[in-house]
């Protein structure tokens, strides 16, 4: 996920989500810490062994245990603690330039590792040091960074690269609101209500190494309204956007997935019960879906920011008006309201009357009577 707002926008905040993992670091990194004091102490013995060599085994250097992985990193480095951990591990950057300036460096490009890591495809290197060849089988990689738009194009520098389509933008506008610092006096400050979350949630991580794997499934009726949703929104935004938007719509179906997944094992904490399979109640599908509405349009925002300059030209200019257009629509209008809204973007009757007629060839609005239209949900 990239959270991308000019300066002093507020994303500053996402420094308290990583209290809510930090107990599952701080328990790795402690076990790390007892792992190497054990690996020194057989390490002395078996040097002062001397003749009784031959009868001992080596000790062998535990492997670097933790959940939050360094951005700044070379490839190899990144690769090496992520399998030391099972292939699991979390990258949390406030200034997403460290990454950009990370993967420009000479050994320092891991962006293969994570478009392969979304997917869970098998991510091999070479370690020098013991000229081993290493296979990081089912690979569990995640990132939360934050920056400037600025600092999203040096990650991601085209909306084709792959890169993009494998993210979860949030785009946050400057308000121009100046708050009351001292309007809360509250004994609980934001940093310890987010201490106490964490160790909640680490209640539950121990629950779920304890479980075994656990099958998660979407109901039928879900499942018929996952796919009549995404069919939709696939043409919608590939009419309104390109086709380079499909990648995007495809692995948010992905995405929508893991966040039911994630809603449903947050359960636990309720009931107390692992079951499996694990499925998904209405209440938590719905979220997500309502979850993912929003973020199709975080998602066309920053794409529409990237997309190259032969396509930001005049010549593409109707497209983003058009598009502006049709998220401005409401679910079900009539002539009056569309050229009312028409009015507010400076478009003038005779445009929005074609842009509705264009709609309506594409089916992304129904002409359901005589100057009454409905957008396409299905």
């Amino acid at each position: 996920m990239f959270v991308t707002a000019q300066a002093s926008a507020g994303k500053g905040r996402l420094t308290l989500c990583r209290k809510l993992v930090e107990p599952i670091h701080k328990a790795l990194r402690e076990q790390n810490r007892a792992e190497f004091e054990a690996y020194q102490r057989e390490l002395t013995e078996y040097a002062a062994a001397k003749s009784d060599k031959v009868n001992m085994e080596k000790p062998q250097e535990p492997p670097l245990k933790m959940l939050v992985i360094p951005a700044n990193n070379s490839a190899t480095g990144l690769f090496q603690i992520l399998n030391d951990n099972n292939g699991k591990g979390l990258i949390f950057e406030t200034e997403g330039d460290t990454l950009a300036q990370t993967f420009r460096s000479e050994h320092g490009n891991y962006s293969d590792g994570f478009r392969k890591a979304f997917h869970h495809e098998t991510i091999t290197y070479n370690r020098r040091k013991d000229r081993e060849f290493v296979e990081i089988q089912n690979p569990r990689l995640s990132a939360l960074l934050s920056g400037t738009p600025r600092q999203v194009s040096a990650l991601i520098p085209s909306a084709e690269n792959g890169l993009f389509s494998r993210f979860i933008f949030y785009y946050m506008n400057v308000r121009l609101v100046w708050n009351d610092v001292f309007l809360h006096s509250d004994n609980e400050t934001l940093d310890f209500y987010f201490e106490r979350l964490g160790n909640h949630f680490f209640e539950l991580y121990k629950i779920l190494q304890q479980s075994n794997p656990l099958k998660f499934t979407f109901t039928k009726s879900q499942q018929t309204h996952f796919n009549s949703f995404f069919n939709g929104i696939q043409k919608e935004y590939a009419e309104l956007l390109g086709l380079d938007i499909v990648a995007s719509i495809r692995r948010l179906g992905l995405i929508a997935f893991r966040i039911s997944m994630i809603l449903s094992t947050l359960r636990i904490l309720e009931h107390g019960s692992v079951n499996s399979p694990m499925v998904c109640i209405d209440t938590d599908f719905q979220s997500t879906i309502s979850m993912i509405t929003a973020l199709l349009k975080h998602t066309a925002k920053v794409y529409k920011e990237l997309m190259p300059a032969t396509e930001t030209n005049a010549s593409s200019e109707p497209t983003q008006i058009r598009q502006t257009f049709y998220d401005a629509l409401p679910a079900d209008f009539d002539r009056q309201t569309y050229l009312s809204i028409a009015k507010q973007l400076k478009i003038v009757d005779k445009t929005a009357d074609k842009y509705i007629k264009a709609f309506c060839e594409k089916q992304t609005i129904i002409h359901e009577a005589h100057g009454r239209y409905s957008k396409n949900n299905k």
